[in-house]
C-alpha cells in the first residue's frame, strides 16, 4: 500500500481526529495533533498548557509577516521571541510538520499543515466535514458537551479555526479547492472515513510507493 504524508482539516465533531487515528494505524505510520503542542511547548520552553489555548488561535492583528522562515517587520529583523505568542507557536509548530514530513509518511491534523506543506510531492490534503445533526450529536457524547451549549460551541470552534486558516494562509478554510480530497464523515463514519483516504492515497498520482 502507497503510503503519504496526509495532512487533515476538519470541521468540529466532524469525527476528523479519530480518522486520522484511524488512517494512522493502518498505514502504520505517525499520527500528529496535539503531540505538536508538546514538542512546541519543549523548543520554546513556554508553558505546553498556555500553548494549548492559544492553539490554532490566531494573533489579533496581524503585526508581523512571516516569509521564507524569516520574520520581518518593516525592514528591522524581528525575533521569534518577539512575535505575539500565536504567531510564535505558528512558527514553531510549522518548523517541527516540516521536520515530521522530511521524517517520512506521516498524518497531521489541523495547524495549516496543508499550507505549510503544499510544495511537498507526497502531501495528500484532506478536508473533513459534515452535518449539523451528526456532528452535534458527537460533540454531546464524544466531548461531554451541554446539549443546549453544543450549537453555540460548534459555531464557535469552526469560526476560529476558519480565522487561523485565513490569518496564516489568507484562504478560507472550508473551501474545497484548497485540498485534494473532501468528503462527509457522516457518510463514511470513522472506519469508512479513514479506509477512503487510504483509497484516494493508492489511486493518487505521484506518490512514492
Amino acid at each position: 500500500m502507497k503510503k503519504a504524508i496526509v495532512t487533515i482539516g476538519r470541521q468540529f465533531g466532524s469525527g476528523g481526529r479519530q480518522i486520522g487515528k484511524r488512517l494512522a494505524e493502518l498505514l502504520n505510520i505517525p499520527y500528529y495533533d496535539r503531540e505538536l503542542i508538546t514538542e512546541a511547548a519543549r523548543k520554546s520552553g513556554v508553558s505546553e498548557e498556555y500553548f494549548q489555548k492559544i492553539d490554532e488561535t490566531a494573533a489579533s492583528s496581524l503585526l508581523y509577516t512571516l516569509s521564507a522562515g524569516s520574520y520581518m517587520m518593516g525592514t528591522q529583523m524581528a525575533s521569534i521571541n518577539d512575535l505575539p505568542a500565536n504567531d510564535r507557536l505558528y512558527v514553531i509548530q510549522s518548523e517541527i510538520i516540516r521536520e515530521k514530513a522530511a521524517q517520512g509518511p506521516c498524518v497531521l491534523v489541523g495547524r495549516c499543515a496543508d499550507y505549510i506543506l503544499r510544495d511537498h510531492p507526497e502531501r495528500i490534503s484532506v478536508f473533513i466535514h459534515a452535518g449539523d445533526t451528526f456532528r452535534l450529536k458527537r460533540i454531546v457524547e464524544e466531548y461531554g458537551a451541554d446539549p443546549k451549549k453544543a450549537p453555540d460551541i460548534m459555531r464557535r470552534t469552526d469560526k476560529k479555526r476558519a480565522q487561523y486558516y485565513h490569518y496564516y494562509t489568507d484562504g478560507k478554510w472550508s473551501d474545497a479547492a484548497n485540498y485534494q480530497l473532501t468528503f462527509d464523515s457522516s457518510l463514511t463514519g470513522i472506519e469508512g472515513g479513514a479506509a477512503l483516504i487510504c483509497s484516494f492515497i493508492e489511486h493518487a498520482h505521484p506518490l512514492s510507493k
